[in-house]
């Protein structure tokens, strides 16, 4: 199975299956996702289960060898259950209910809600066990999606209280922890802690974090009683479900760790996004390096755009080749198969634009056309680089208390975690060099260097088993705002950066909020760019100065700082550099390291690659408008694509991919 397609057979009329079915062959599909927001047509009153028109939909596709995923309907709740237990609607940060419609109106935390999902999962996973056409399941549907200032009703503030007495032990303990002496919050007993419901000021930063931390356990939990219930009745069927790139509600990290397999929804342009068609390719690269790291094995797209997307309003039309290169680009970065949102553009509900492969109308047309020419090109390259990824020398650390805490207190207005973690793994993929995305958790020994944005939050084993990665020979790039809080986001009381002192060989006397704009670097007297957000002044220590201010009262003061420790070195940012800034500490960092690129693209083309045992599939991705020559080495066969005396010649939008023994 290698592309599928998402259909909703319950939004058309029962003539129209057996010919979505052949169109669906004619284009190469392997696979379907279906049910997961059925709820309503298969259970229409409660413990009144209706799977006679799923299963027919299923033998339909199973008669032209299509196979199914099914998903378990559990984020469409229907409004019997809101009608009968008005309590499983969430509250929102005011205290006021939320409404029965759209969907994911519910509250995790509650019992009746989870006792009627794991009704309807049950049902569905005895009725479907050892059922030859389906070969996965999906647990609910972006589990998170619309929660992100949801819920704070009564049932989640016990079920706070719960997994707080679980944390801690004692109020006493929690007390300690949070430093509740601070304006007279001391609890004297775990019932007393509030949600962090809208308050006249600001909640304590150890609340909000232990609260982030809970909203997503609460939801982890949720999807593992599913993938229990399942396991319980067909142990033999993987279970995965649909991520979000770098969603913040939930720590995928943990998530991931329940799951057989990681699937993604990839859209690099919808309603929500900035500008124009035209997107950068590291931001559309970066959640499925993402992806692929979070169980270090390939991932499936459950949603690939498939045309413009949108509710109320609808973002930019892709243009023609778009679609291809973006599901390229997934394959490239390691999706074993691409599944695209949606078949048919539905002509009802809220998602009426959220544009199908094929159009109102049903019939096909550009969109079908341009994918079916995809997916035979694509085919026999996936088969040689199935079950592989890229292999990289270099991982960058994502840590989603870092992510929590940073937007607790962002300090600087315009400071974004993720958009920082974004400046150097564009200065890398730019470059043509492979990138790791690990939790902090994950063994860096496999990687030659190894960078660390803005590690807010830090405890002693971390910083020990950094020190011991470069004392191995690791190189290691940590950032400003570096050991500051402990786990709790509790400020450290010693100079920072807390912990790492000793292996970053510096130590920070002040810093400086750029709130007036940007900071001058240079390097022996030349401009290398700025530092922007934040400027930490050090002290001279044992490292070398790679870099130094060149304005404010801390001119001359170092900005880049490099400390050998150990076989390896140990880099230090005194800011958050921009993007020439950080182009200069990428290309020092891959020199020390001898990390190599897989090839230096020309711009607007993205390089990458999947290794196997006995070569290199590359891909040379344009993500640009107008057509790219790219020099490839002499020895490499282009197996997609277009060349001549070692030139490939790429259109706009267009792939090439080529071999290259190892």
């Amino acid at each position: 199975m290698k592309f599928g397609v998402d259909y909703y057979p319950e939004h058309w009329p029962r003539e129209r299956w057996e010919r979505d079915a052949e169109l669906m062959v004619a284009m190469g599909i392997d696979v379907v996702r279906m049910a997961e927001f059925a709820w309503a047509r298969l259970e229409p009153r409660p413990d009144v289960y209706e799977f006679e028109w799923l299963d027919e939909a299923i033998a339909v596709l199973q008669n032209v060898g299509i196979k199914v995923v099914l998903g378990t309907p559990t984020a469409a709740p229907p409004t019997w259950i809101a009608q009968s237990d008005p309590d499983t609607r969430p509250v929102d940060s005011h205290g006021i209910r939320m409404s029965f419609g759209g969907r994911h109106h519910v509250c995790h935390s509650n019992q009746r809600y989870r006792e009627r999902s794991a009704a309807i999962v049950t049902a569905m996973a005895g009725h479907y066990a050892g059922h030859p056409n389906v070969v996965a399941w999906q647990i609910d549907n972006e589990l998170g999606n619309s929660h992100n200032p949801l819920c704070y009703c009564d049932s989640c503030r016990a079920a706070f209280h719960g997994w707080l007495e679980k944390r801690y032990g004692t109020i006493d303990a929690l007390n300690e922890a949070w430093g509740t002496v601070f304006w007279s919050q001391t609890y004297a007993g775990f019932d007393e802690i509030p949600t962090p419901r809208v308050t006249p000021n600001s909640h304590n930063p150890s609340l909000l974090l232990a609260w982030r931390r809970f909203c997503s356990d609460l939801i982890v939990t949720f999807m593992n009683d599913q993938c229990a219930i399942i396991r319980e009745h067909d142990s033999n069927v993987p279970i995965t479900h649909n991520l979000m790139g770098f969603f913040d509600k939930v720590d995928y990290t943990r998530m991931a760790d329940g799951l057989d397999f990681v699937s993604h929804d990839q859209y690099p342009v919808g309603f929500w996004t900035e500008g124009s068609h035209l997107q950068p390719a590291h931001r559309l690269a970066m959640p499925l390096d993402f992806m692929f790291g979070l169980k270090d094995k390939p991932f499936w797209i459950m949603e690939q755009q498939s045309g413009p997307a949108g509710w109320e309003t609808i973002g930019a039309t892709p243009r023609p080749g778009q679609l291809g290169l973006w599901a390229a680009q997934s394959v490239a970065h390691g999706a074993d198969c691409v599944v695209f949102f949606r078949w048919r553009t539905c002509l009802v509900g809220t998602e009426q634009y959220w544009h199908g492969i094929l159009p109102h109308d049903g019939e096909p047309g550009r969109r079908y056309d341009e994918l079916k020419k995809t997916v035979a090109a694509l085919k026999p390259v996936m088969d040689r680089c199935s079950g592989v990824g890229a292999e990289p020398e270099v991982a960058m650390v994502f840590s989603y208390d870092d992510l929590w805490a940073h937007q607790i207190q962002p300090h600087h207005p315009e400071y974004n975690y993720t958009g920082v973690f974004s400046r150097f793994y564009r200065a890398l993929h730019s470059r043509g060099v492979p990138v790791a995305i690990v939790g902090p958790g994950g063994d860096l020994s496999r990687y030659a260097a190894v960078v660390i944005p803005s590690p807010f939050t830090i405890d002693k084993t971390f910083a020990a088993r950094l020190e011991k990665y470069v004392e191995a020979g690791g190189r290691l790039v940590v950032t400003t705002r570096a050991g500051i809080k402990n786990r709790e986001n509790v400020v450290i009381p010693v100079t920072p950066p807390a912990f790492l002192d000793r292996l970053l060989g510096v130590r920070v006397s002040d810093y400086d909020c750029l709130r007036a704009g940007s900071v001058a670097v240079s390097r022996n007297g030349e401009a290398i760019g700025n530092g922007e957000f934040w400027a930490d002044v050090l002290d001279e220590g044992s490292a070398e100065i790679r870099a130094r201010f060149a304005g404010e009262y801390y001119a001359g003061k170092p900005a880049a700082t490099r400390n050998a420790h150990g076989k390896g070195a140990a880099y230090y940012i005194a800011t958050i550099p921009d993007d020439g800034f950080a182009a200069q500490i990428v290309d020092e960092l891959c020199r020390d390291a001898e990390v190599h690129p897989v090839l230096t693209p020309p711009d607007g083309v993205e390089v990458t690659r999947r290794r196997t045992e006995s070569e290199d599939i590359v891909f040379l991705l344009n993500h640009a408008d107008a057509a790219r020559s790219v020099a490839v080495p002499a020895e490499w066969e282009v197996i997609l694509g277009d060349s001549a005396a070692g030139v490939v010649k790429i259109p706009a939008f267009g792939i090439a991919v080529c071999r290259a023994a190892r």
